[in-house]
């Protein structure tokens, strides 16, 4: 339900908004109440973490925060969220193999997938495990969020996420990077379709009894919206997915283009690293419209994309690159963690635990272990 003191007034607006596809109001979006569900492993998250926090989370400090994510060498890096304005839910977890089952063999795809079909039902199970926590966190509060914002942790957000990116009774998806199907490396969604968008692996037995097969990530997600009947908007969002990947160069028709975190245009979770671009933007632009725009084609207008030689491992003295493109704040805040000592770590964990409704997480020594 609406946060707001005039329910009649939203509703009205909403029906309006619905309709005509318009942005939801910015003052009634900062009363809303709202949920930043955060997914994947911890990898370079001292890069990406506190861009999250500053353009997503502070930019909406009425949003409440559902973190769920696998243990691994990186976990102790989720303490940059000690400084999210609010904290809802944490979970950290180890985990385990899902039984793939005969309907999961015959809907998904291991092609193109680095882990095959149970990569893809790992990912599947983040993400609804994230709609779970926000389920159990509304019963167990009694109310019912107005908007659910889904992303990577991955994800390095160059500018802020807009207002214009709520619209009601739509679920927003990036443009490009769509593989034959729908990105899905992030959306935003009312609590309606997001919970369509979000039950990836709960609706596998759905798909394959309407006979979608042979998915890979992006298809099913858009066999998902269209069995549910959920309306989709494509448009450009500022983040791109940090990436220790290596990918051939210049990418073919069905390559992937690893994009300069320097490039000036929204990338919209296209594959990105910090590094010394050298190819012109006119040259970028050449390369990238080559590719299969139903597939890893990202936008690249207007000068907007450097490209980088994803072939092998990141250049010598990227931290530097990042630390120019990404500004004395952000910057900081990479080079505490990498000096996190291990103290330090489990004291963060243990701040964090103080301020979360609810903390399913490992002990603060076991995530921080690798520091010691």
């Amino acid at each position: 339900m609406f946060a707001g003191n005039n329910p009649f007034h939203y509703l009205r607006n909403l029906k309006s908004l619905f309709y005509n596809h318009q942005p939801f109001p910015v003052t009634e979006l900062k009363r809303s109440r709202m949920a930043v569900c955060l997914v994947g492993g911890a990898r370079r998250f001292e890069l990406t973490g506190p861009s999250i926090v500053e353009k997503v989370l502070e930019e909406y400090p009425n949003a409440d925060l559902f973190l769920n994510s696998p243990l691994d060498s990186n976990s102790y890096k989720f303490s940059v969220l000690k400084t999210a304005p609010r904290i809802a839910a944490i979970r950290i977890f180890k985990p385990v193999e899902i039984p793939e089952s005969d309907a999961a063999a015959r809907v998904l795809t291991a092609s193109n997938s680095p882990n095959g079909i149970q990569g893809l039902l790992q990912y599947f199970n983040l993400v609804e495990g994230c709609l779970t926590m926000i389920k159990s966190y509304q019963q167990q509060n009694n109310f019912t969020y107005d908007w659910i914002v889904r992303t990577r942790v991955d994800g390095y957000w160059s500018t802020r996420l807009r207002p214009n990116l709520f619209i009601p009774g739509h679920y927003v998806v990036p443009s490009g990077s769509s593989y034959g199907g729908l990105n899905d490396r992030f959306g935003i969604g009312d609590f309606n379709t997001s919970v369509a968008a979000l039950s990836h692996l709960s609706m596998i037995p759905e798909l394959d009894s309407a006979g979608f097969h042979e998915l890979n990530s992006e298809s099913a997600f858009r066999a998902q919206l269209k069995l549910r009947n959920v309306s989709y908007i494509t448009t450009r969002v500022p983040f791109c997915v940090v990436s220790d990947r290596t990918y051939d160069f210049p990418p073919a028709r069905f390559g992937v283009p690893v994009a300069s975190l320097a490039s000036k245009g929204p990338l919209s979770g296209a594959k990105c690293r910090p590094c010394t671009s050298v190819f012109a933007s006119r040259w970028s632009a050449a390369v990238v419209n080559g590719l299969d725009r139903q597939w890893s084609w990202t936008e690249s207008a207007n000068g907007t994309l450097r490209l980088c030689d994803g072939r092998g491992e990141w250049e010598r003295g990227w931290e530097g690159v990042f630390d120019r493109v990404a500004g004395k704040k952000l910057a900081a805040v990479r080079k505490r963690v990498s000096g996190l000592s291990f103290d330090r770590c489990v004291e963060d964990f243990e701040h964090m635990k103080r301020r979360a409704a609810v903390w399913d997480v490992l002990p603060a020594a076991e995530i921080c272990q690798p520091l010691r």
